[in-house]
Order: C-alpha cells, then structure tokens, then sequence
C-alpha cells in the first residue's frame, strides 16, 4: 500500500505535470489577458516540455531509458543535456520575444538549475522529482504570497515518495530540493521580480 502510494504520488506529481502547471500559473499572473497568457503558456510548453517528453518517450523505446522515472543516474545525462541546450533556446527565445517577465525569468532560474544539476549528475543521482517539487512551490509562493503556502504539503509528500521507492536517498531529496528552491529564489532576487 505504502508503495503504491508513494508510486501515485511520483507518478502525478512528476515534473512533467509540475512544469506545465507551473507554467500556466505564471503565465495567468503576468500576461495582459487571457489570450495572451495562452498564448505565452503554449509558446513555453512547446519549447521545453513537449520537446523533452518526446524524446523520452523515443529514448524509452530504444531501449536507452529505463522508465519515465526510475533511471540509473548514467541514463539521464542525455535528458540532462537536452534539457540544458533547451533551457538555453527556451530562454532565448522568451527574452527576445518579450515574453512576460514571470515566465522569462522562470526559464531563466530553470536554466541554472539544470546546469547545476546536469554538473552534479556526472557524480551523483540528485533528486529532480524533488527539485522540481521545491522550485514550483518556492516560485509560486514567491509570485502568489502567502496565500500559496498550502503548496508546502507537497515537499515532503514528494521526498517520502521518492524515498519509499528507492529511487534516491534522504541526502539526494533533501539536497535536490534545497539546492533547487535557492537557485530559483536567487534568480527571481536577481531580476528583482518579487520580495
């Protein structure tokens, strides 16, 4: 039971779904009107998700993936790197179109963070579960107030799932959500979008 828990909980809250919800609130909170938050929202979605999620899915087929989520740390250094050169279009590509700020300045924190996390890959399996889980909540705190904080609950939630399924150490999630909740605060300090 406690492995099928924790399971549903990686499984809906993994960092594909994360990334897209995270994405759609920040644009919602920025853009001058609907449209044109949906507007922003599929331009971000198809510049970074849907491209990763392609390519795992391929990679998964051909057999050089495990799974969507359980991958020996030698596996994901090509999602890592394919994650990094799209980050850097990805933000590219916002800054240049004048894209509003919330969600330029997001890509820009994931940028770093996955830079970061594809350096620390070559020598240690990092939780990105938990990272992602730490940046989203860090951000929509940030952007949303207190009102936001509710989002806490899912930190340790996703840390014990991970955890139970034996996919990373109590040093791997604390220091994957640790690490990335202050490189994203810091980047969001930097440009002086919130606090």
């Amino acid at each position: 039971m406690r492995e099928r828990l924790a399971r549903l909980v990686s499984n809906i809250l993994n960092p594909f779904i994360v990334s897209v919800i995270v994405i759609v609130l920040l644009a919602v909170k920025d853009a001058s009107s609907t449209a044109d938050a949906m507007k922003w929202a599929l331009i971000s979605l198809a510049i970074s998700v849907l491209p990763i999620f392609i390519v795992v899915i391929f990679l998964i087929h051909r057999k050089k993936l495990d799974g969507f989520f359980a991958n020996p740390r030698e596996q994901r250094s090509v999602v890592y790197i394919l994650a990094s050169a799209l980050g850097a279009i990805g933000c590219g590509i916002l800054w240049y179109l004048d894209a509003p700020e919330l969600l330029a300045v997001a890509f820009t924190a994931g940028l770093a963070s996955i830079v970061v996390f594809t350096g620390i890959n070559y020598f240690w399996k990092i939780s990105l579960h938990t990272a992602f889980t730490a940046a989203s909540v860090t951000v929509i705190i940030m952007v949303y107030g207190a009102t936001a904080a509710w989002t806490l609950v899912f930190l340790p939630l996703m840390a014990w799932a991970r955890i139970e399924l034996k996919q990373h150490s109590v040093a791997q999630v604390i220091t994957g959500g640790l690490l990335a909740a202050a490189i994203v605060a810091g980047v969001f300090w930097g440009y002086g979008v919130v606090g």
